[in-house]
């Protein structure tokens, strides 16, 4: 029996069965037609019925989804066009823009709104009297902000790589790619789409998006509005909308059918809802609370295998299980090749820049049943998914 905090039970619900959460179970809709038909023809019992701690039909079929972190930011400078066009030709299903809005309301993609450390801003004597402290999600930071640029501005300026101590052979594109706007990425998934013969989704991260409300530039609506145009409206577009905030996701849930997933880090709490936290929400009830208004969990990897003192694998926890009896996805983030973000079984050297052995980290996690994963190297994270297909 988990011991359930007080926090979790402020979450939105408290129905224990996936066949009352957002979508019905997101897993079964993803099965063969034969399948999903019958599922459909008996829902109406089954919904009558009470399945408290119901199993959820396993999906084994499915291959996990490979999501492009940033693009190939193990290998291009992260957030351009450039990165997430080669996580394409590397296999990967999705690729992943962080958003922010511009002075004139566009949705752009970096990690973060202040751009000192991911374009060469510091270095334009124009914008030399834009530098300033913002009060960002609570903590102060000093820099040049998104916000304060209108998108003709923005795009005068040219990507940097963000971890050049960790990355240096990404340094040599540095000045070479554009901020890209969300409808560039959207133009270039549905583009290699067509190329590829596959099916090339994009998995938006709308990033600080109670500040940017606060400063008048309601993100929700203006993304609605961008996946509307490009006639992504439900949940067989292919389309994830992911969020560490709440409110967020909840009001994305009145606006769209699209499918949304709830972040998790490995520790602190949602930025507009202070009386929850993380690891409270990712407890059994934590996550039957979730599955009301999202369709799957992006958590942090330490909370579904943790480490030890010494940096090494632990046992790992329940949450997969849990969230698959909630009804949710389980999307885990994220894998990097760099020994510096391995378990230390996994390293290869003591260099922190050398590539170990992430194949064997995802397999961990493949095995676990989790339904896709984060990881800036796509071609490698192909790899370890083929590999785990086999018997």
């Amino acid at each position: 029996m988990e011991v359930v905090g007080p926090e979790v039970s402020q979450i939105e619900g408290q129905i224990p069965t996936c066949f009352y959460s957002r979508s019905g179970c997101p897993r079964l809709v993803m099965v063969d037609s034969y399948t999903s038909g019958m599922f459909r023809l008996f829902l109406p019992l089954l919904a009558s019925l009470s399945f408290v701690g119901a199993a959820v039909p396993s999906a084994s079929r499915i291959d996990p989804i490979v999501i492009a972190h940033r693009g190939a930011s193990a290998e291009r400078p992260e957030h351009t066009l450039a990165a997430y066009d080669l996580a394409v030709s590397h296999g990967a299903d999705f690729i992943e823009p962080d958003l922010v809005m511009t002075r004139d309301g566009v949705l752009v993609a970096r990690h973060e709104n202040e751009i000192g450390g991911t374009t060469d801003v510091a270095s334009r004597l124009e914008f030399r009297d834009r530098r300033r402290t913002r009060v960002i999600d609570g903590q102060p930071v000093t820099g040049w902000f998104t916000e304060d640029f209108s998108l003709a501005e923005l795009r005068t300026l040219r990507a940097r790589e963000r971890l050049p101590e960790l990355r240096p052979q990404n340094t040599s594109y540095d000045g070479h790619f554009l901020v890209p706007t969300l409808a560039e990425v959207i133009e270039l998934a549905r583009r290699r789409s067509q190329e590829t013969g596959r099916s090339i989704g994009i998995y938006p991260e709308l990033k600080h998006p109670t500040y940017f409300r606060g400063v008048g530039l309601p993100m929700e609506e203006t993304l609605v509005a961008e996946l509307n145009r490009a006639g992504w409206r439900d949940r067989h577009a292919p389309v994830f909308v992911q969020s560490f905030e709440v409110g967020t996701l909840q009001r994305l849930n009145r606006l769209t059918k699209v499918r949304l997933v709830q972040l998790l880090d490995g520790d602190g709490r949602p930025f507009d809802r202070p009386d929850l936290t993380y690891r409270g929400m990712a407890t059994a009830a934590g996550m039957t609370a979730i599955a009301r208004y999202a369709d799957g969990l992006g958590p942090a990897k330490e909370l579904i295998i943790p480490r030890d003192p010494s940096g090494r694998t632990g046992k790992p926890t329940s949450l997969v299980r849990n969230a698959k009896a909630a009804g949710l996805l389980v999307h885990p983030w994220t894998f990097r090749p760099e020994n510096i973000f391995l378990p230390a079984e996994l390293r290869r050297g003591d260099d922190v820049r050398a590539h170990g052995n992430i194949a064997a980290e995802a397999k961990m996690f493949l095995e676990l049943g989790v339904d896709g994963f984060f990881t800036d190297a796509p071609e490698l994270g192909i790899a370890a998914r083929d590999a785990s297909r086999r018997p």
